[in-house]
């Protein structure tokens, strides 16, 4: 019962992402033609917003709801892991037309054929988890 309203959030975001058709094939289609402003500026606010909530967590202006400090661990950088990591997801993204979060909008939406998706998902996170100790990072 106590998480009842991260499933109301997430309830909310499935909506949202419903609504502004991030879901929609068409609109990523669109998006990977370069034909289209819709997705660029959604991904764009979404990178916007993110900076701005990294630097108030790292200058601690914002606490969590029990008080307590966000303490964001620096990143190892790496230009050749990020590139590499980037081109995986853009592909899977642009064969599957859907990231993670919307894969989960779609089965609410009752497009059934997105499980073969969730299931690639799933065998590609759990084979991560396997090798994750053999790979570079």
């Amino acid at each position: 019962m106590k998480y009842i309203k991260f499933f109301l959030v997430g309830i909310l975001f499935g909506i949202v992402m419903s609504k502004a058709e991030i879901i929609s094939w068409y609109r990523i289609y669109e998006m990977f033609k370069f034909q289209s402003f819709h997705m660029y500026g959604i991904i764009g606010s979404a990178v916007l917003l993110g900076m701005i909530s990294m630097f108030l967590f790292r200058k601690k202006m914002v606490k969590t709801f029990e008080g307590n400090e966000i303490h964001v661990p620096p990143k190892k950088s790496g230009l050749y892991r990020n590139l590499l990591g980037g081109i995986l997801f853009g592909l899977g993204w642009a064969l599957a037309g859907a990231c993670p979060g919307p894969m989960f909008v779609l089965i609410g939406k009752g497009v059934v054929s997105i499980l073969v998706v969730i299931f690639g998902a799933t065998l590609g996170a759990f084979l991560y988890g396997y090798f994750k100790d053999k790979l570079p990072h």
